[in-house]
């Protein structure tokens, strides 16, 4: 069904929650069916073959736009919040479909937003630590810096200012969203989470961490291992949007300097750690440049493969 086609229902809903598909497997509908309980929940699958709900087992509380071709994590999500806007919902839980949120975070995140929105005004986002075992355990939370980012430990109560959050269980008030504007389309996929919450913080809108509340996200494909340090890894289509998704916020100017220069910093280490330690190599350090090339040349949106 297309997102036009869709009849939202009408309320006073105050939390809605899109999850985005991908090629799903029984494991993510198995995941979605949970947020029916939640609340309203808007599942955009970007999965190139049509498919219906009942075909898939969702859940019929749950409102499925099937897109019938890959538009990208910035439009699914953009599609989503669309509908829990004309539902009446002031707040958004976003999830991967490989998330796997606990019933604490689903219940505890959406009146933290609120307590915040009271305490300190502006509040666009707040989300929770990501743990990823294979990375390490509990990722910190990042501050912008000079040459490197500043790792902020996720300890204490009180939800903590940090620069930018993984998109995937955040909790948007869409309020600060209308004002904000939607995620960029044109970025497709990568820094599409760091891009909103640049854009939230230059109009003058906090970025929080929730340090007690924890997200269980596997980021990325199978880490590679480089002396002694974990790296997540990707397909070389995915390289191909991350180095020309960086180069394209690197030429903003509503970007700031402090991590243009920390990316400026990675870009070598990250072509030799492709280039030499993925498989097939050649086909990561080529996609890589050509999405420097593209990034330079200003070719946003989905790469043609053509």
């Amino acid at each position: 069904m297309s997102l036009g086609d869709q009849a939202v229902p009408s309320g006073n809903a105050s939390t809605g929650i899109v999850v985005v598909f991908f090629r799903p497997d029984a494991a993510c509908v198995r995941r979605a069916n949970r947020y029916a309980d939640a609340g309203l929940c808007v599942v955009v699958d970007n999965t190139e073959q049509l498919q219906s709900a009942e075909q898939l087992g969702l859940d019929t509380r749950i409102l499925y736009v099937a897109n019938a071709a890959n538009l990208g994590i910035a439009t699914a999500i953009n599609q989503g919040v669309e509908l829990l806007l004309k539902a009446g919902c002031t707040s958004a839980l976003i999830f991967d479909q490989d998330s796997e949120p606990s019933r604490q975070l689903l219940e505890a995140l959406p009146p933290l937003l609120d307590e915040e929105k009271r305490r300190r005004g502006r509040v666009a986002v707040i989300g929770p630590a990501y743990e990823d075992a294979r990375l390490g355990g509990v990722a910190p939370f990042v501050r912008f810096g000079y040459l490197r980012l500043r790792r902020v430990a996720p300890v204490g109560t009180r939800p903590i200012e940090i620069d930018f959050l993984i998109t995937s269980g955040s909790c948007i008030n869409l309020a600060a969203w209308q004002e904000i504007g939607p995620m960029d389309d044109g970025l497709f996929i990568d820094f599409v989470d760091l891009e909103w919450c640049v854009r939230a913080r230059a109009r003058g809108y906090a970025v929080l961490g929730a340090p007690a509340l924890r997200l269980v996200h596997e980021l990325g494909g199978e880490p590679v291992r480089v002396l002694g340090r974990q790296y997540p890894s990707h397909s070389p289509l995915r390289h191909y949007y991350l180095f020309r998704n960086a180069v394209a916020l690197i030429k903003r100017g509503y970007v700031p300097w402090t991590w243009k220069s920390t990316e400026i910093v990675k870009f070598p280490f990250r072509l030799a750690i492709y280039g030499l330690f993925l498989q097939p190599r050649l086909s990561h350090l080529k996609m890589a440049l050509v999405g420097i090339w593209h990034g330079l040349r200003g070719r946003m949106g989905q790469l043609d493969q053509s």
